[in-house]
């Protein structure tokens, strides 16, 4: 890594040793906090998110600049915290398209981070659903049916809906990408990450285990998401799925109608139309019937 870092043009090694020092000193802040019970407030939450994999997003969309592959003008629309309309108070739309991926990340990861004693989830947000032992582990393996697993979903789908939130920034800034290389670059993990959140949305395993993306799913998208529209597309799918899942008189209903609403609004153009929905149902129906016919 020493040998490439020093082939580099001056320019991307000042990006790279920037964001290095700085990620390195935020991270320098958690080193001696105790962890057990997640971070304390929703801004030291993003504050994290902020040193792990916001500044990572700094860091590339600088160097995307660096290198010359996009724009000095594309650099400065998306690093201006004016951009950004999203409430984490980290930055632009560089930062969102970070905190989406670490907030997917964190929320997917409850039960394995809580085991290890250094869990993520803000008290200031879990602490509105932990009526019993008022602690983070109150929602390891509920019992299903329980108003533990009840309250415990509740929670899971208001952490959620605060990554949701992020999704109009994380479009806006793919959408201001020229290099095809550099939009799947970011596009595949944006994409995978709202996947996993619609995987994870209202479903109690994150309690119990690891919940995953299926493998084929994971290449269709990988395959099909190097354009504009196919993200938007994707987005679209999840959010619709998403908002169709939304339980009633869940604490976060409201927000979280919201948040899908402005996610579909931005990918209205990448809607499949009536007519398309119909022919892939008639032609699922024709396979079906000639499958079982052949079994038959």
């Amino acid at each position: 890594c020493a040998r490439v870092y020093q082939r580099l043009e001056p320019a991307p090694r000042a990006v790279i040793a920037d964001v290095t020092r700085r990620m390195a000193d935020g991270m320098a802040e958690y080193v001696d906090k105790d962890l057990g019970e997640g971070t304390q407030t929703i801004d030291e939450y993003n504050r994290y998110c902020n040193f792990v994999a916001g500044l990572v997003g700094e860091g590339l969309t600088r160097l995307f600049h660096a290198c010359g592959y996009e724009s000095a003008a594309f650099e400065q629309k998306v690093l201006d915290p004016t951009n950004c309309t999203a409430d984490h108070k980290q930055g632009g739309l560089d930062k969102s398209m970070g905190l989406f991926l670490q907030k997917t990340n964190i929320i997917r990861d409850y039960l394995e981070d809580y085991v290890d004693g250094r869990a993520f989830w803000p008290k200031e947000i879990w602490s509105l659903y932990a009526t019993e032992t008022k602690s983070l582990g109150e929602f390891a393996y509920p019992k299903p049916g329980s108003q533990t697993e009840a309250r415990a979903c509740a929670l899971l789908n208001h952490l959620v809906t605060d990554a949701l939130e992020l999704l109009p920034d994380c479009l806006t800034y793919m959408s201001l990408l020229s290099h095809p290389d550099i939009f799947r670059f970011c596009a595949i993990p944006q994409v995978m990450a709202i996947a996993t959140l619609d995987k994870v949305y209202n479903n109690s395993d994150v309690f119990t285990g690891v919940v995953k993306v299926r493998k084929g799913l994971a290449v269709k998208m990988i395959m099909t998401c190097g354009t504009m529209p196919g993200i938007k597309s994707w987005f679209h799918e999840f959010a619709t799925e998403i908002k169709r899942r939304v339980p009633k008189g869940d604490p976060s209903e409201k927000r979280t109608h919201a948040a899908c609403d402005k996610i579909l609004a931005l990918t209205a153009d990448a809607a499949p139309s009536p007519m398309r929905a119909l022919l892939l149902f008639v032609l699922a129906f024709i396979c079906a019937v000639v499958a079982y016919a052949q079994i038959a």
